[in-house]
């Protein structure tokens, strides 16, 4: 039975929290989301559910009209926009991961928030044993040094989250995992795979021009051709989409031990 303080109409501004919101067997609480939900939840087309702009650009009479008495924000945002919501007397939950217990927790919290605290262990629980599984089998192979990427302009390396699953996938991440990072510097680290994964981009990341523009043309990777794309979602998202992220991680580092997956694109040679 649900408690009389369950929020009955919430506003997601984030992909992750709506994904959070579906593993957990909640989404008939949704009261509105953005598009960039909707493209990783294709199943709310179907639903009555307002689309109001992301932690970025959303606007505080926008979640008022939708009667929302509840807001789950997440990275990226303007504290900005948050406040403005704040103001309304709407509560918001603002939720900053970066590593991946960051992310479990904010699972068990907002588990908690939608009265379904079972289900949030049984969500931890899975992306845990997923992992371990991966990294048991990882654990006795050669560990390639890998640059991880979430953005070409300026470049910027991928979160800790994805530097937690590189390693767990069998690879060295190159870097400061979040940080901007200079393409000679990556260079200089000799990366033996390489993997796009920008914002936005989906499995869009323009491989070949990439490599060529930064002169990354005698890398290791680039000429034993490891050059690959994941779609955004999977890295970039921090739920369990992320699990998806690992497998395409594991096949991109270790191919001959993980099959190909949907969502891993690699560079023509």
């Amino acid at each position: 039975m649900e408690s009389p303080l369950t929020p009955s109409r919430i506003v997601s501004l984030q992909p992750s929290v709506t994904v959070i919101l579906k593993e957990l067997g909640k989404l008939d609480l949704l009261a509105a989301c953005t598009k960039y939900c909707v493209a990783v939840c294709p199943e709310l087309k179907e639903r009555n559910i307002s689309i109001v702009a992301d932690t970025w650009t959303v606007q505080a009479e926008q979640v008022r009209r939708i009667q929302a008495d509840f807001v789950i924000a997440s990275v990226p945002y303007q504290e900005r926009s948050v406040s403005e919501i704040l103001k309304t007397g709407i509560p918001v939950l603002a939720l900053s991961p970066k590593k991946l217990a960051d992310i479990y927790s904010d699972v068990s919290i907002i588990s908690r928030l939608v009265d379904a605290r079972e289900e949030g262990v049984k969500l931890v629980g899975r992306m845990q044993e997923e992992i371990a599984n991966v990294q048991e089998r990882t654990a006795g192979l050669a560990h390639p040094q890998v640059f991880c990427e979430e953005w070409g302009k300026p470049l910027i390396a991928s979160q800790p989250w994805v530097a937690e699953l590189v390693k767990a996938a069998g690879g060295k991440f190159i870097g400061t995992p979040g940080a901007q990072i200079d393409p000679a510097t990556v260079s200089q680290a000799g990366p033996e795979v390489l993997i796009a994964a920008w914002c936005g981009a989906g499995d869009r990341v323009p491989l070949e021009k990439l490599t060529v523009s930064r002169g990354w043309q005698d890398l290791p990777a680039v000429k034993a051709g490891r050059v690959y794309c994941i779609r955004d979602e999977y890295l970039n998202t921090p739920a369990s989409t992320l699990m998806q992220g690992l497998r395409a991680l594991a096949a991109a580092i270790h191919p001959e031990y993980f099959p190909q997956v949907e969502g891993l694109r690699c560079m023509e040679r």
